[in-house]
């Protein structure tokens, strides 16, 4: 689908979603349980994905309240408010169907490691995109757990070909290709009699991902503890050497429930079209941002640091910004590589250069989001210099006209590319942004809401 956007005004109010990243672990946590309910889940292309693979092991999500019956697995609507989740306790069977992760690389790395503990194969495929992505690192940790965990191909890549059962014990794994690995390790680790003891063999990039697992671990009654070179337990995943998890644990929410907060990653598309476009004088507010563990929260920061007025209440869960004349700044994205598309936008908006460093990982998501950013950004008119681990963009430089640019099927740049459109003179045509549903399936009925012109198939909003 195409969506043509014409540089506007924006006011009003728009909801963030909630976190995809808390929803995929969520489902999955609820499937290692014995069952329960996920409340304001992110019901999107991706965490069906995952819900589709807690199926596949033999338990089952559906709309709480739903009825279901036979073998086929209950509709989710995009606006179940609450997802009940019938567990496999820890014991995931072994599927009777290839397991389809779809475009959800998160839920690929989940997953291979929870088909680790089934006692026969499992196979794990996805979409062209997915299936050109990393996996090795993980394979490789599981076969050192006693897995036949290898690519169909020989490469590191899907299809994934995943024989248990798991064994407990000590694992080393890179903690710079994906912390998803090291996710994935800990939640199955868990429900292991022996437990993990996780080996970092570098350093640990994208580490509020695993903090974000941690604190959903804690809410589960599963403890996993980061620790230092000394074996010494840190109060956080930054700067840890390894993680001890304990074996033997039961997944169970107090309550029986657990509730999915808002996601930072689409509030930065919100917050980043507030800042160069909220109408002179009116602001943007965005609600569900209460604070967690997620380090996409420093989008906030970030945006005030480039000059837009942003007031973050935060016990409210409430943000509220303005339209500034922005100026460039230097951010490290090592632990936030989601945040750089919505960066890289912004500093084509700019007065100066906006250096995005430590983002070499940030080329291994749905696609390189480094080039795709400097190439899209560059036929709006911007100036960009990429390097292997750095993207600047010389907000000076720039000059955004209205252009046909490609969404490279990547949620993430389309939204990205959105908020560049709104700065744009003209109108900008955006291939591909269908893909938003990936993580926030509403966007641009969000951005109608508040102002943004946008025409989609042949409808002005």
């Amino acid at each position: 689908m195409d969506v043509h956007v014409t540089r506007s005004h924006l006011r009003g109010t728009a909801r963030a979603p909630p976190s995809k990243s808390y929803t995929h672990r969520a489902l999955l946590a609820a499937g290692y349980s014995g069952g329960a309910t996920v409340e304001s889940p992110l019901v999107s292309a991706d965490t069906r994905a995952t819900a589709r693979a807690v199926a596949a092991f033999g338990g089952s999500a559906a709309p709480a309240g739903s009825e279901r019956g036979g073998d086929r697995p209950a509709e989710i609507p995009d606006d179940a408010d609450a997802l009940a989740v019938e567990g496999f306790g820890g014991r995931p069977g072994v599927p009777d169907d290839v397991i389809d992760c779809a475009n959800s690389g998160t839920t690929m790395r989940l997953v291979t490691a929870a088909a680790a503990l089934a006692d026969g194969t499992s196979v794990l495929t996805g979409d062209g995109s997915l299936r050109s992505r990393p996996q090795g690192p993980l394979l490789d940790a599981l076969g050192e757990l006693g897995v036949r965990a290898e690519s169909t191909r020989g490469n590191g890549q899907a299809p994934l070909v995943v024989s248990g059962p798991l064994s407990g014990g000590e694992v080393a794994i890179p903690g710079d290709v994906s912390s998803q690995y090291v996710t994935a390790l800990l939640m199955a680790g868990a429900v292991i009699d022996e437990g993990v003891e996780v080996e970092l063999t570098t350093d640990l990039k994208s580490a509020p991902y695993v903090d974000i697992t941690l604190e959903l671990l804690a809410d589960f009654g599963v403890e996993a503890t980061p620790v230092d070179a000394a074996g010494d337990p840190l109060d956080g995943a930054a700067g840890a050497a390894g993680f001890s998890v304990p074996g033997g644990q039961t997944y169970a929410p107090s309550g029986g429930t657990y509730a999915v907060p808002g996601d930072f990653s689409s509030i930065s598309y919100l917050l980043g079209a507030g800042a160069v476009a909220a109408e002179p004088g009116e602001t943007v507010r965005i609600e569900g941002a209460r604070p967690s563990a997620q380090g996409d929260a420093a989008i906030v920061e970030v945006v005030e640091e480039m000059g837009a007025p942003v007031d973050w209440d935060r016990e409210a869960g409430e943000i509220a910004v303005e339209r500034a004349d922005l100026s460039g700044v230097t951010v490290d994205v090592g632990d936030t590589p989601d945040l750089l598309p919505t960066i890289a936008a912004l500093g084509a908006v700019a007065d100066g250069d906006t250096r995005i460093e430590n983002c070499e990982h940030v080329r291994y998501k749905e696609t390189d989001r480094v080039s795709a950013m400097a190439e899209e950004l560059g036929t709006l008119g911007a100036e960009t210099t990429e390097e292997s681990d750095v993207l600047t963009v010389h907000g000076s430089e720039s000059d955004l006209a209205g252009a046909t640019v490609d969404g490279r099927g990547d949620h993430r740049i389309v939204m990205a590319l959105a908020v560049a459109a709104l700065a744009a003179e003209g109108t900008t045509t955006i291939r591909g942004a269908e893909h938003v549903d990936v993580s926030f399936p509403g966007f641009f009925d969000a951005m109608a809401d508040l102002g943004m012109d946008v025409e989609r198939e042949g409808v002005i909003e």
